[in-house]
């Protein structure tokens, strides 16, 4: 079996980025002549004036050369003032030099942020597949709730720049590939939702949702992957390539309309628990210690008489199965989680 070449995080390693870095923005010729700078101004300050050390006029340079200015050592001599006067010069040419390659740096590298052209390493993140009207919803719900209001969200999409001002959302401009979700660090990411794109028909939309779900799966299979389809024709399909959760949008919403108009006023209900903004939401909590091993009806009575809590379903551990309104002597076992709804 081929072994994966590991990183090299050795000094050397850095060191040899960092040279590389200097190399690059030119930084190198500015710490060069920099030094060049100091030892000209050192060694010739402590040959000219009497009893100063070369410690000294190495002190006396740096603080030249930085504007600071303490005025604790003062050339007396000619020769160390005409010094310190080409010393003062060139301390305005290299902090100009200097301000204005690290501004360059800074700018270049929000531009690219901005652009999606920046790679990212963080752990525990979720990635959003495809931008459009729902992906904003989403992206305003998770950061209304306070589980998810700070976590990374890195969005890949086929746009031309980051489309909304968020501290933490990370952009990465293109088509789901193996090359966009390693730059978004695929494989350390906790959730990734894909959306459909809707500049294509429903057929290729879905095609393309499976696809990438493919691709996320074939990459990291922890990762807990929720997808949208327009045809529940596709669900088996979108199973077999691994997706945790799948969601069917038309019929989701045909389902709500249908509901509305034999039972008015039932979406209020929906609309409630589903924001996190105000009102009861669901919530999956674990199950209490002292409720393991009774029955659904104890701990249904348990969570609404201690808690205010309302139990409509179990899933078996974390990313099982989900039992809807179980039966009333269902028992409950260890490492199972209740699905609430509660006011917090």
């Amino acid at each position: 079996m081929q072994r994966t070449k590991e990183p090299d995080t050795s000094l050397p390693s850095y060191g040899k980025r960092f040279w590389h870095f200097l190399h690059r923005e030119k930084l190198d010729r500015l710490i060069l002549f920099l030094g060049i700078v100091l030892a000209f101004s050192s060694i010739g300050l402590s040959f000219l004036e009497p009893n100063l050390s070369i410690t000294d006029a190495l002190w006396w340079s740096i603080v030249t050369l930085t504007t600071v200015g303490y005025g604790d050592i003062t050339p007396t001599t000619f020769g160390g003032r005409l010094i310190a006067i080409v010393n003062m010069f060139c301390s305005i040419g290299i902090l100009a030099t200097f301000s204005a390659t690290i501004a360059s740096i800074l700018v270049d590298r929000k531009i690219k942020e901005d652009r999606g052209m920046t790679n990212y390493k963080f752990k525990n993140h979720i990635i959003l597949c495809e931008w459009n009207y729902r992906a904003k919803l989403i992206l305003n719900e998770l950061r209304s709730d306070n589980q998810t209001k700070t976590v990374p969200i890195i969005l890949i999409a086929n746009i031309d720049s980051k489309p909304v001002d968020d501290k933490y959302l990370y952009f990465i401009q293109g088509q789901v590939s193996d090359e966009t979700l390693h730059r978004a660090n695929l494989t350390e990411a906790k959730t990734v939702i894909i959306l459909g794109d809707d500049s294509l028909d429903n057929l290729a939309r879905d095609a393309k949702v499976i696809l990438s779900t493919l691709t996320v799966e074939s990459i990291n299979r922890n990762a807990y992957t929720i997808v949208e389809l327009v045809d529940p024709g596709y669900i088996q399909t979108c199973k077999r390539a691994n997706a945790d959760e799948i969601i069917v949008s038309s019929e989701l919403s045909s389902m709500l309309i249908y509901q509305a108009t034999i039972n008015h006023g039932i979406t209020q209900v929906f609309s409630e628990i589903f924001s996190p903004e105000d009102g009861n939401q669901i919530y999956k909590i674990p199950l209490p210690k002292e409720q393991i091993g009774l029955t659904f009806l104890e701990v249904f009575i348990y969570m609404k008489q201690h808690h205010q809590t309302t139990v409509i379903a179990v899933q078996k551990d974390n990313e099982g199965e989900v039992i809807a309104n179980p039966p009333t002597h269902y028992i409950l076992r260890e490492n199972d989680y209740l699905i609430v709804i509660a006011p917090n």
